[in-house]
C-alpha cells in the first residue's frame, strides 16, 4: 500500500530508510538547485532552461527534470504542434521549495567573498606547514 496525502507520514531526512532523503537528493544536487531556481521565474522551454542552467548537458537536465517532475515539483507540459514545445514549470508543492532553495543561493552569493578570504587563508596557512 502506497502513501497517499490521507496515510499519517511523517518524514525524518536523517533516517537513512526514509524516502524523503530522495527528494532531498533530487532539490538538492548540483544541477536540482539551479534548475528549481530558474524556474522561479516562471515557464520555460527546455532549451531556455538549459541555456540559464550553464554548463548542464542535455542529459542531466533531462534526468533532473525528469525526477524532480516525479517528486511532483516540476509540471512537464507537452504541446500538440510541429515541433512539439516542451514547457517547464514549478507545482504549487514545488514553488515553496524552490523559493527555500533560492533563499540559500542568495546567501551563498552574498557571502562568496568572505568564503574566498576563508579559502585563501587556509591555502597559506596548509601551504606554509
Amino acid at each position: 500500500m502506497g502513501v497517499t496525502e490521507a496515510t499519517p507520514f511523517r518524514a525524518n531526512v536523517f533516517d537513512p530508510n526514509c524516502p524523503g532523503r530522495g527528494v532531498m537528493e533530487h532539490v538538492a544536487s548540483r544541477w536540482g538547485v539551479l534548475v528549481l531556481g530558474v524556474l522561479l521565474d516562471g515557464t520555460l522551454r527546455f532549451g531556455e532552461v538549459r541555456q540559464a542552467v550553464g554548463g548542464v548537458s542535455e542529459k542531466m537536465l533531462a534526468q533532473t527534470l525528469q525526477a524532480l517532475e516525479r517528486d511532483g515539483l516540476v509540471h512537464r507540459e507537452v504541446r500538440p504542434v510541429i515541433p512539439p514545445h516542451v514547457d517547464y514549470s514549478l507545482t504549487d508543492l514545488g514553488r515553496p521549495i524552490a523559493e527555500g532553495v533560492r533563499g540559500l543561493y542568495r546567501l551563498i552569493e552574498e557571502s562568496t567573498p568572505s568564503v574566498l578570504v576563508a579559502q585563501a587563508t587556509f591555502d597559506e596557512r596548509r601551504a606554509a606547514r
